[in-house]
């Protein structure tokens, strides 16, 4: 694709992105099913049995309402059950993200489904090219999904050595409408970061396959970074268990509304075991739902929360109904703290994410901004017991338009680990005041209004 293409693929998707409304997520508009579902390892666990698990994990955390009602309201938006007997690992950065990847690719016996927004032709990238064509070549099948946008700055010979390797490779909603393997939209976007080996382990986050993830490290660094490139902040998780099956089944649907080539007969739901005691739920949200399912599980769970909402997120940009929710909270008396970049690769989203600062700090919403490494995150804490990590970011583009995966993962012991990795991010971060704000030039609330403006199609 030339520049002149890809300018007027951009130009496309903005033209496209303003065509559908969010909804209005409240307790009248998601019917709660009866009680929380726990499933396990062989199946669904006894009403007696979840109520046992529920409080053991809610006795860990402090006093709150985020468990009976709030769960059994997040199941009827989401439809699926909670998941026990998962081990789930959290990662940060990208050498200790790509180190367990290319390991698990390694170690892969039966097959290989990996999903990426962007997969660069860059050091990185050809690091796990390299990877997934070894295993193919020793028999494991290996089948990629590629966003067509998000990795336009790769060359088609780059994935088709890939698939004359025997990769099984999809380009999603190609930008060409000709290549298109559905109704083409060119607004709708596959921004999952997800690889799944052998029906066993499963990796899920805000980590690309690009080299901007390393240009700080030494232990992954890119050749192709520039000397001064900022290094990327990032967070993902390795999940194995029962409930890598979930992110499976989201996989294959992707694969099959792309209308790809059918998939090679693999092993893809292995008997499950347990591998921990975490108690997960997988959520993905496709512009073919009738909303977005992580955005109405994210508002349910602000709306219920009692003592904290901690948030960390790349590009803030939120909705009246997410705004609210968060003022709420604050006025209910809960702690909300928003870590959000100090530095971005977008003007218009960080100008935008800028211009509701004294709103949210006038409230008592408290603000950080990340110092150093460009902030890229997408992750929640509420109450200390409720945690997500994923893919999805606080725009109208992740909650309308893009495919996006997040993990849920419950209990206080997580908690404290991402509670830790939140203290050690306000940490390397400036502390925002709504008197400090007051006092910006003038010049700044000239950018923070223009790019506002532009809110609804970012």
């Amino acid at each position: 694709m030339n520049f002149f293409q890809a300018i007027g693929a951009v130009f496309a998707v903005t033209a496209l992105a303003g065509c559908n409304t969010l909804p209005k997520i409240d307790s009248g508009t998601v019917v709660p099913v009866a009680s929380a579902r726990l499933e396990g390892a062989r199946g669904p666990l006894s009403r007696q049995q979840t109520k046992a698990i529920l409080a053991k994990l809610e006795s860990r955390g402090q006093e709150t309402n985020i468990f009976e009602r709030h769960l059994a309201l997040e199941e009827g938006i989401v439809g699926t059950p909670l998941t026990i007997g998962n081990g789930v690992v959290l990662l940060q950065n990208g050498a200790a993200t790509y180190g367990a990847m290319l390991a698990a690719i390694a170690g892969a016996q039966d097959h290989v489904n990996m999903e990426s927004y962007i997969f660069e032709d860059d050091e990185v990238g050809k690091k796990f090219a390299d990877a997934l064509i070894a295993k193919q070549s020793q028999g494991v099948q290996v089948t990629l999904i590629y966003d067509s946008l998000g990795s336009i700055g790769s060359k088609n010979e780059f994935f088709k050595r890939l698939s004359d390797s025997g990769v099984q490779v999809l380009e999603f909603n190609p930008i060409n409408p000709l290549a298109g393997n559905k109704g083409y939209d060119a607004a709708n976007r596959d921004h999952r970061k997800l690889l799944i080996v052998d029906g066993k382990t499963a990796f899920v986050g805000g980590v690309n396959i690009s080299g901007v993830y390393s240009s700080g490290s030494s232990a992954l660094r890119s050749k192709d970074a520039a000397p001064n490139a900022m290094p990327w902040r990032d967070t993902h998780l390795k999940v194995q268990g029962p409930v890598v099956a979930d992110f499976q089944k989201l996989f294959m649907t992707t694969w099959e509304t792309q209308k790809g080539a059918p998939m090679k007969p693999r092993a893809f739901f292995p008997a499950a075991a347990s591998e921990g005691d975490a108690v997960v739920r997988a959520i993905g949200s496709s512009p073919d739902d009738e909303y977005s399912l992580i955005y109405a599980t994210l508002i349910s769970a602000i709306d219920n929360a009692e003592t904290s909402v901690h948030i960390t997120n790349a590009y803030f940009v939120p909705d009246p109904q997410l705004l609210t929710a968060l003022l709420d909270a604050a006025a209910r008396g809960v702690d909300v703290r928003l870590i959000l970049p100090g530095n971005s690769d977008n003007w218009l989203v960080f100008n935008a994410a800028r211009s509701h600062y004294e709103h949210l700090l006038a409230a008592g919403v408290k603000i950080y901004e990340r110092r150093g490494p460009l902030l890229h995150a997408k992750t929640a804490l509420i109450d200390g017991v409720w945690s997500t990590v994923g893919s999805a970011n606080l725009d109208r583009r992740s909650f309308l338009h893009n495919q996006e995966i997040n993990a849920v993962v419950l209990g206080a012991d997580f908690g404290a680990q991402m509670q830790s990795m939140f203290d050690a991010d306000i940490a390397a971060s400036n502390n925002i005041t709504l008197e400090a704000w007051d006092r910006r030039p003038i010049a700044d609330h000239v950018r923070e209004m223009s790019a506002r403006a532009w809110a609804y199609w970012l």
